[in-house]
């Protein structure tokens, strides 16, 4: 009867989906309870690579329940498009995949508005996935959202066409988007009429029933800490709650039940889109971590711009979500470095800091480095010597302990070095 944590500490595509799959068989419900469609988690194994946006990490397990959590939202057409991409891999999703009635749907001129609103912004864009996320948030919290537990009522056309006269007035203030929302609506129907065959459920009372009954669950974050709405690097965050803190209102479970708190975090930085990054390369280095890596947005297919460690970033979304364990994953892409950096502190208007400031956006911020002697040979199954200094070295700055990496894509690339996970 317990609740285990696992979310990235960076700005996202730190190798969480690959983590919740291999620690999977130890739970009994794998649960989203945050983002949307502009998550890519990336499972690899039996030679094949599979992307999961909504669905949770662990349904390639044939025993735990997956559910949908009421802090997601959900695209109704992104999620038949991934059960039809499970359905093909032998993966039937019917007893497996639960989805509460409390989450927020994504209609389609959700994503118009939010193409319509990154056109206007010009230079000044978020970086925005354009899958409609924000405007689905800001209607949940402007009380005019549809739920999923709408689309089983019979009011549920009168509505959705309420809602999209709104959007459509909205529309109507930027003169220069055109767009034709007859075109998106086909598939977003059909969708519904997908989603009314799963489990939809009261998602809340559902995974509280299964604590009492001693459940173990891992609940499993998207995006990034250093994105959340409240504690990233805004206004170039996402729209939700990426932290410890959004996983009891996106369950519906109260703060007792959480156990471990699992930090992923890759062995140097990316980030998609626009927004601060202080450790950035913007040189061959950063090209040479981008390619060895494959830094690539799994959902977008953007490159990911890429840097050293940053240390400072770290130590500040450890402490914002009460991090126990903490997971460095692509260790194996920095292999052949005979020498890599880490940001231990930033420099902030002449002041030395080793914590994150108000507001990096308009702040001019220098990293400060310190140089750690590479391992520089392939790690497959053993730790080298100068790999466990650097990660000693790591749990010495941080203040948790890192008892497992990632040293390849596959389900099979991990190494526990200290007593397991969970």
């Amino acid at each position: 009867m317990s609740v285990d944590v696992l979310l990235g500490l960076q700005w996202g595509d730190e190798g969480k989906g690959k983590v919740v799959d291999v620690l999977t068989p130890q739970y009994d419900i794998i649960a989203r309870f945050q983002g949307g469609p502009n998550a890519g988690h990336t499972l690899i194994f039996d030679g094949k690579k599979h992307v999961l946006h909504t669905i949770p990490s662990g349904i390639f397990h044939d025993r735990p329940i997956n559910l949908i959590g009421n802090g997601v939202v959900i695209d109704p057409v992104t999620l038949n498009r991934e059960i039809d991409e499970l359905k093909a891999v032998g993966v039937d999703v019917s007893k497996k995949l639960y989805v509460s009635k409390k989450a927020h749907l994504i209609i389609p001129s959700h994503r118009l508005l939010d193409a319509a609103s990154e056109q206007a912004k010009g230079k000044t864009k978020i970086g925005s996935t354009l899958k409609g996320i924000g405007p689905t948030y800001m209607d949940k919290t402007g009380r005019n959202g549809l739920r999923v537990g709408d689309i089983l009522l019979d009011t549920f056309k009168d509505s959705y066409d309420k809602l999209v006269e709104k959007h459509k007035a909205l529309l109507a203030t930027y003169p220069d988007f055109e767009y034709d929302i007859a075109e998106w609506e086909k598939g977003f129907f059909e969708g519904v009429e997908i989603m009314k065959t799963l489990n939809i459920v009261d998602g809340e009372q559902f995974i509280n029933d299964h604590l009492k009954k001693g459940a173990k669950v891992l609940a499993e974050g998207a995006q990034g800490s250093m994105l959340d709405v409240d504690f990233g690097t805004y206004p170039f965050v996402t729209s939700s709650n990426t932290t410890t803190a959004g996983v009891c209102t996106g369950l519906g479970i109260a703060p007792q039940h959480i156990k471990k708190v699992i930090g992923i975090a890759k062995a140097y930085c990316t980030r998609v889109g626009n927004g601060p990054f202080p450790t950035e390369l913007d040189n061959e280095v950063g090209q040479r971590l981008r390619d060895i890596g494959g830094e690539y947005g799994a959902t977008t297919g953007r490159p990911r711009r890429c840097g050293w460690i940053d240390l400072v970033a770290l130590k500040y979304a450890i402490m914002i979500s009460g991090v126990t364990d903490l997971v460095i994953t692509k260790v194996d892409c920095l292999d052949a470095f005979e020498e890599i950096e880490a940001c231990t502190h930033y420099m902030v208007d002449g002041e030395k800091m080793d914590y994150l400031p108000f507001d990096i956006v308009k702040q001019e911020v220098t990293p400060i480095y310190e140089k750690i002697k590479g391992w520089n040979q392939t790690v497959t199954t053993d730790i080298p010597a100068d790999l466990d200094n650097y990660l000693t070295y790591l749990e010495r700055e941080l203040g948790v302990a890192i008892p497992t990496i990632s040293v390849g894509p596959d389900r099979k690339q991990i190494i526990d070095r200290k007593p397991a996970l969970v």
